[in-house]
């Protein structure tokens, strides 16, 4: 059997090593259009940063280490530019030499991956505007650092290379300026939690434009002048695209494969595509997504690795499946963890399910021992099964191991009341006794069983001002006098029970303290003594924060609403 693979990176590669081990006489070509093989793509704007010093450390593999171990013939620097599916050949040609010729096959897989996308504006294709998906593509940006040592960047887009580029250029001491189209960076996110980055990102010194984009680009003497979309006009030595990636599908959709409107290969769940013989993993691909149900692309390597070992079991003879992506990544943004998985709410609403969330603010670890620091915790819920349909964390440590037991959750239909229950790893350097996943279970069932009713930060500007309500912050006086929401009745919680007659008993009261506990303290206090009470989700703090960033003015500063 001769198996020809489109595309040596994440996907690809991993087949043919596969493959390799489950066929020691099948005839394994792979053809690789860049110049390296099974590169670490997650790593590349951490060698232009200075993080990762060996440009060596990027490859993984090189065409002769394939070779020796697993007996593939790769050959870099060849592009396959079509399919011949009646045939069963592809036409290649050789970049180097610029020969052409056909390749036949009994199996063919597509791993091509995805293009970075390039906005039809002039100016796109300046010596000084980069993009960034390849090895090729990181030496070019580093070698123009070390050569022109640019003072100021301009990144268009802020999504994972667009964040993580911000950060590794801001390393170097370069001046960044983020343009993010959308009104909030890293998608993944809902907004609300998304502003935190924000507010990272300006605290780094990066100027954060949002809800603006780049129309045209001009040369200029000294590097690029970027007209924005709003108007306004910006200076930089250098320019990244990083808006985001489309589907390589071409090659499918000239062959005749199916393919879906982005253009990603439409494939079943053992990665075949609608021709026989024919597979495809990676970026280019349309899967299921494992918590919607819904067809989704999902351009992760996590997803590509495994897509690829399960369509080589399918072409040794094997039976493998494979159920859907749930999306869940990490993001490392200066010292701040960024990680998601599942469905955001935008997700969830499109899918028409019906939801719920939490909103929680956690220590690291314990924290009476040194370095705890704050996280905050998102969960989306089915109501009302309590199905974990989603999480979002955002902190400082120990982010990336509590997306990860989410993730789990998810992965084995677990619910809030699961959560509850797990048996987690403690030890104050690492956990706390109720672990933030603890936590976040036994918050969704008190809303669940309906020990405590919540209200979120977007439903504060909707509460009545005629006094039909009453908004009680539980905090210190210290907490108050700090910042409060305009309006709110002070009483702490400690000072409740002995102040309880302070407090109407036919009004609805709306409780807030700093991170929701102490207010939900106090709303069983009220709902003890009758009275009908609400605790804001995520306090005061999680409130502050996405008010800050909703202000006016280009560095998110003003009142918000916020008393003083």
């Amino acid at each position: 059997m001769k198996v020809v693979i489109v595309g040596g990176v994440a996907g690809g590669a991993t087949a043919a090593a596969r493959l390799r081990r489950l066929d020691e006489g099948a005839e394994i070509v792979v053809f690789e259009r860049s110049g390296y093989v099974s590169y670490a793509n997650c790593g590349l704007p951490y060698y232009i940063g200075g993080e990762i010093t060996d440009r060596g450390e990027l490859t993984l593999q090189t065409p002769e280490s394939f070779r020796r171990r697993f007996n593939v013939d790769v050959r870099v620097h060849h592009e396959v530019t079509a399919i011949h599916p009646a045939e069963k050949t592809v036409e290649v040609r050789d970049l180097e030499t610029g020969r052409t010729f056909a390749e036949s096959y009994d199996k063919l897989l597509l791993s091509p991956g995805a293009a970075p996308v390039k906005p039809e504006i002039p100016g796109v294709d300046g010596p000084r505007v980069f993009t960034l998906r390849t090895v090729e593509d990181t030496f070019r940006i580093h070698d123009f650092i070390a050569e022109k040592a640019p003072k100021t960047a301009l990144i268009s887009g802020g999504g994972f290379i667009g964040l993580e580029m911000a950060e590794n250029l801001t390393a170097r001491g370069i001046q960044v300026t983020l343009l993010q189209r959308p009104k909030q960076v890293m998608r993944p996110l809902d907004p609300d939690m998304a502003a935190m980055l924000h507010a990272r990102l300006r605290k780094a010194g990066v100027q954060l434009y949002l809800g603006t984009s780049a129309a045209a680009l001009h040369p200029t003497e000294r590097g690029v002048e970027a007209e924005l979309t709003d108007g306004r006009r910006l200076e930089a030595d250098m320019v990244l695209l990083a808006i985001g990636v489309q589907p390589d599908g071409s090659l499918a959709r000239a062959a005749g494969l199916q393919v879906n409107s982005r253009g990603a290969i439409v494939v079943n769940d053992r990665m075949e595509t609608s021709q026989p013989d024919i597979y495809a993993v990676g970026d280019a691909v349309e899967i299921t997504h494992f918590v919607s149900g819904r067809r989704a692309s999902v351009a992760l390597a996590g997803p590509a690795n495994k897509q690829g070992r399960i369509a080589a079991d399918n072409i040794a003879g094997l039976d493998s499946r494979y159920t859907g992506a749930q999306g869940s990544s990490v993001l490392k943004l200066f010292d701040m963890t960024a990680a998601v998985t599942g469905l955001n709410e935008a997700a969830i609403k499109a899918a028409g399910l019906t939801y719920d969330k939490v909103v929680l603010t956690s220590s690291s670890h314990a924290a009476y021992y040194p370095g705890a620091k704050s996280m905050v915790v998102k969960v989306l819920f089915e109501v009302p099964t309590g199905k974990i349909l989603g999480g979002q964390i955002v902190g400082y440590g120990g982010v990336d191991k509590r997306i990860d037991v989410l993730a789990t959750a998810i992965r084995a239909g677990m619910t809030a009341f699961d959560l509850t229950e797990l048996d987690l790893s403690y030890a104050p350097p690492y956990s706390s006794a109720k672990d933030p996943v603890n936590m976040a279970g036994f918050v969704m069932e008190n809303v669940l069983t309906g020990k405590v009713r919540q209200f979120h930060w977007h439903d504060v500007a909707a509460l009545p001002k005629d006094g039909s309500v009453v908004l009680l912050d539980a905090r210190t006086k210290g907490e108050f006098d700090r910042g409060h929401i305009e309006g709110a009745l002070h009483i702490p919680v400690d000072e409740l029970r002995e102040r309880m007659e302070e407090l109407p008993g036919d009004k609805p009261i709306y409780v807030y303290c700093h991170s929701g506990l102490r207010s939900y303290i106090a709303c069983r206090m009220l709902t003890g003594s009758g009275r009908e009470c609400y605790n804001l989700s995520g306090g005061y703090s999680f409130y502050a924060s996405v008010r800050k960033d909703q202000c006016p003015g280009p560095q998110g500063t003003g009142p918000c609403g916020l008393a003083r």
